[in-house]
């Protein structure tokens, strides 16, 4: 068989790759035996490489295929299916670093040499705009997404609603576990935002591992351009152990024999990834269908609902200092009246005055103050690590400190220690312990007047001081 002419026959991006058949139903080398020009130069003169600096490709026939195109289970399980199942393929793969899909056929081909079989693999890129989505996955896959996701649309309780559409979802996939996992590249950390598990399941969940932000990150790497990494057997594990040891390990720690993974996307930021484990492999492909449609649904929704977050942030965080601001505060007192939120007695209340702010300001200039006020909030925060502090404006704040009594000494005395010099960050504060029923609003008047009475004593002590 003339290999070259026989790829020359085809109009689209297409190659011949042959893939070692073995007699134990495995598979062994998969290669590139032929590309049409297309293909050629598709390899050679790539238009989609984000990576500078990278040596020339020349394409040579009989090549191992991760020569020319990323090392993959998917793909390799896709030319096992079509060259020695025979079963034709077809599927549409988004690349991350560019706004295309790409429309991908795997045809099996009517010729064998000995242990060796045969497919085409062609692919053409196609604008977003000129899919159809139903065209991507069945029409059932497609109705059960649509009915689980609406779910989202308008819930009221955001985070509710998502374990109810990832419930639905695991269901759907046939596997034990199903999840949403958050990441914050800025901060460096990860939150699961979602997760259903099947009674019985002995999985651990990646929640229970120290590192979960950085193997979770390490996803994005190891998924590449493509649109997902699908491990659904001992081979495909294995792969992860050479490209990704650390996920490998968490893998078979956690008793994961497969699993799908896809990022969650959105104007290209990467917002987290949705998971599921230990699937039914049988239903591979509709399980990937599946998935590939809840990522388009998800995705929109969860950065509608990091952008509330990131609005309810702005409005309740002090920019200058990081630490909760007066609209934080009150609301929260005003929860805690009205009953809406609890407190747990006892508790204390603190004020404190930054003293000597104005003098800063006047001399060194309102950026030395903001300084000061930063230096402030700092302190406040090491001090009172898992308390509430606020700045309630200007050069005042409030701390809601919980704990016994013998604790709450310990934070004053250290508060006292490192805040009482009046060069750098100065204190003038007053403070309730409340371990009886008084309302929390006569707790910040008490502290406030004791406040404002140690402020009298500091302007006794620095009399220079009283308007500067």
């Amino acid at each position: 068989m003339n290999f070259q002419i026989f790829i020359d026959g085809f109009y689209a991006i297409s190659c011949l790759v042959s893939i070692e058949r073995k007699e134990n139903g495995g598979y062994g080398d998969i290669r590139i035996v032929a590309g049409n020009k297309k293909f050629v130069e598709m390899v050679e003169h790539p238009p989609y490489s984000m990576e500078s600096g990278m040596p020339e490709i020349r394409f040579e026939p009989g090549s191992m295929y991760d020569r020319y195109l990323p090392k993959t289970p998917d793909f390799e399980d896709k030319c096992y299916i079509s060259a020695i199942q025979k079963k034709p393929i077809h599927n549409y793969i988004h690349l991350n670093v560019v706004e295309l899909w790409f429309n991908m056929f795997f045809t099996p081909v009517d010729y064998e040499d000995g242990n060796t079989c045969y497919c085409v693999y062609s692919y053409d890129p196609v604008a977003v705009d000129d899919i159809d989505r139903a065209v991507t996955s069945s029409m059932s896959a497609s109705n059960d997404v649509l009915k689980t996701c609406i779910k989202l649309r308008g819930a009221t309780d955001f985070k509710k609603a998502m374990n109810d559409v990832i419930k639905d979802i695991r269901i759907l996939c046939g596997a034990e576990v199903c999840t949403v996992m958050l990441v914050n590249q800025e901060e460096a950390k990860s939150s699961v935002l979602a997760a259903s598990k099947a009674e019985g399941s002995t999985i651990r969940t990646l929640s229970q591992h120290e590192n979960m932000y950085d193997v979770a990150v390490s996803w994005a790497e190891t998924i590449g351009e493509r649109d997902s990494i699908i491990i659904k057997n001992e081979k495909d594990l294995e792969y992860v152990k050479e490209v990704n040891y650390p996920w490998y390990k968490t893998l078979a720690d956690s008793n994961v024999k497969s699993i799908i993974v896809f990022p969650l996307r959105h104007n290209k930021e990467l917002l987290g990834f949705i998971w599921t484990t230990n699937i039914n492999t049988d239903n591979i492909q509709r399980i990937k269908e599946t998935l590939e449609l809840t990522t388009f649904f998800i995705s929109s929704e969860i950065a509608s609902y990091i952008m509330v977050k990131r609005l309810e942030r702005i409005s309740y965080i002090d920019l200058l200092t990081g630490i909760k601001n007066r609209n934080s505060m009150n609301n929260h007192v005003t929860g805690i009246v009205e009953g809406e939120q609890s407190i747990e007695k006892p508790y204390a209340v603190i004020f404190a005055d930054l003293n000597g702010l104005k003098r800063v300001n006047d001399e060194n200039g309102h950026s030395a103050g903001d300084i000061l006020l930063k230096k402030a909030g700092l302190v406040l925060q090491e001090i009172f690590v898992e308390d509430d502090v606020y700045r309630a404006g200007g050069d005042e704040f409030m701390v809601i400190v919980s704990g016994d009594r013998e604790s709450f000494d310990r934070k004053i005395a250290e508060l006292r220690a490192r805040a009482s010099d009046p060069d750098n960050v100065c204190f003038s504060f007053g403070d309730y312990f409340n371990d009886t029923d008084t309302d929390i609003r006569d707790a910040m008047r008490i502290a406030d007047e004791e406040m404002y009475k140690d402020k009298e004593k500091y302007y006794e002590e620095h009399p220079g001081r009283r308007y500067r």
